[in-house]
């Protein structure tokens, strides 16, 4: 059973920074597309970015420039380092293992 958990989720304060973690267990991190999709409050959930297991990154283009996705193959780990954070980031982070198996998120909010 594959099985994902988020962390690093704070409150921010706008142009703030930071990292949200993904570990996997169950599946081999490197071997399958790892991707960010997050949730704002009444909104649908959204893409943030993603990894192949070729290493092809793509980010959605409110996020480019400012966020940057990677993985650590010998921790089976993902990760999500957001910097230049905004209001708008504001929202529940998901981690997803080939769109198919979900983490239960965890929670960012940029405000002063």
């Amino acid at each position: 059973q594959v099985q994902l958990v988020e962390s690093g989720g704070d409150l921010v304060q706008p142009g703030g920074s930071l990292r949200l973690s993904c570990t996997v267990f169950g599946s081999i991190v490197s071997s399958n597309t790892m991707a960010w999709y997050r949730q704002a409050p009444g909104k649908e959930r959204e893409f943030v970015a993603r990894i192949t297991r070729l290493g092809i990154i793509n980010y959605a283009d409110s996020v480019k420039g400012r966020f940057t996705i990677s993985r650590d193959n010998a921790k089976n780990m993902a990760y999500l380092q957001m910097n230049s954070l905004k209001p708008e980031d504001t929202a529940v982070y998901y981690c997803t293992r080939n769109f198919e198996s979900w983490g239960q998120g965890t929670q960012v909010t940029v405000s002063s």
